[in-house]
């Protein structure tokens, strides 16, 4: 066991990922250009089943970056999950458009499809769903959303990488998907982004943007306003070392969820995360909610037991930049109910255990 605290995330790093970032330091080349960024993009891009990859600094900067490059801006309307992270509403909100929230699946805890239709205007002009903790949205309804209203579909798939919908890659169904790589994430590039898009056009002018608008044809001539977003070669180090055993790393995060259920299958007292017949859920984060409990006291209690929890994303329609009167009920039942239990592919199962004996005393 332990004696220090086991924590809610922790990246795996291993000796390919050591002697990718040497070799890129060697080079010499440790910004936005070099052999990393080229492999990265196009690697990653094939794993999901999209044709470019657009490297970028994080993911809120690929939410941005597919924004923009899709033209949404002042007085467009985005719909967009109201449990999610701050990153997709704020990204919305960058452009000058509006971010319409929408309330969560009560089973699957993603943004609720039956719900969409309702929140759509002629304003709007995209749509954006996350793949929440791991899980997939059901795909299929919103696909025919987006078609029957003429609406872009963006995949924040920052929490999902390999979770599949029908036994295809989340990624593969938005217009243009968006990933993170952050420290926390599947894959990991410390920080870091992608966007992916079958289109050449769009993924042409996503480059330009992320490169302060410049002229690819013309150093230092800037036609359009653009950004910094780039990815480094460092960065792209990494994430090509960890693409490398993706798929040992969705298996061991399956494998901690199937032994989290184990210990906790059977208590009335936690509701265990959702698997859809149509999903493969990653478990990002192995996350639970708590039917009748004081969460902050439960909190409290694994935190003196060296344990540390994460409670679910508050609804975005309820924070202060964002505050509606709208009742989204699901996500906040979800986001009053739900915590993140340590989730680290390196955890032991007498660290699992433990956090689960944890646990069931701290409902006590």
């Amino acid at each position: 066991m332990r004696k220090l605290r086991i924590p809610v995330a922790e990246p795996e790093l291993g000796e390919q990922e050591l002697r990718n970032v040497t070799a890129a330091v060697r080079s010499g080349w440790v910004s936005s250009k070099g052999e990393f960024i080229n492999r990265f993009e196009k690697g990653f891009a094939k794993y999901i089943g999209k044709r470019y990859g657009v490297a970028t600094c994080n993911g809120t900067a690929a939410l941005h970056l597919a924004l923009v490059c899709l033209g949404v801006g002042k007085g467009d309307e985005v719909v967009v999950p109201t449990l999610t992270f701050a990153a997709v509403p704020n990204a919305v909100r960058y452009t000058g458009a509006k971010p319409i929230f929408v309330d969560s699946h009560s089973t699957y805890w993603c943004i609720d499809p039956q719900k969409i239709r309702k929140r759509i205007s002629k304003r709007t002009k995209a749509i954006i769903l996350v793949h929440l903790y791991g899980h997939p949205c059901d795909m299929d309804p919103i696909l025919e959303i987006a078609q029957d209203n003429e609406l872009f579909l963006i995949e924040d798939c920052a929490e999902a990488h390999g979770a599949e919908y029908k036994r295809k890659r989340v990624g593969r169904f938005g217009f243009i998907s968006c990933f993170s790589f952050y420290g926390n994430k599947i894959l990991t590039t410390g920080e870091g982004g992608m966007c992916l898009t079958d289109s050449n056009e769009h993924a042409s002018f996503m480059r330009r943007l992320r490169d302060h608008g410049m002229n690819p044809k013309k150093r230092y001539w800037h036609d359009v306003i653009g950004f910094n977003y780039r990815m480094t070669n460092l960065q792209a180090a990494l994430g090509v070392a960890q693409l490398a055993r993706i798929g040992s790393t969705i298996h061991k995060k399956r494998k901690l969820a199937d032994m989290y259920s184990g210990f906790l299958g059977g208590s009335d007292l936690i509701t265990l995360p959702p698997e859809m017949p149509w999903a493969k859920n990653v478990y990002w984060l192995y996350s639970v909610l708590l039917r009748r409990a004081n969460r902050k006291r439960v909190m409290r209690k694994m935190d003196r037991a060296g344990i540390e929890l994460r409670p679910f994303f508050y609804p975005a329609h309820t924070l202060p930049p964002y505050r509606t009167n709208d009742h989204l009920i699901e996500a906040e039942r979800l986001s009053q109910q739900g915590i993140n239990l340590p989730s680290s592919t390196k955890l032991s199962e007498k660290e699992v255990l433990y956090v689960c004996e944890s646990l069931k005393r701290a409902l006590t």
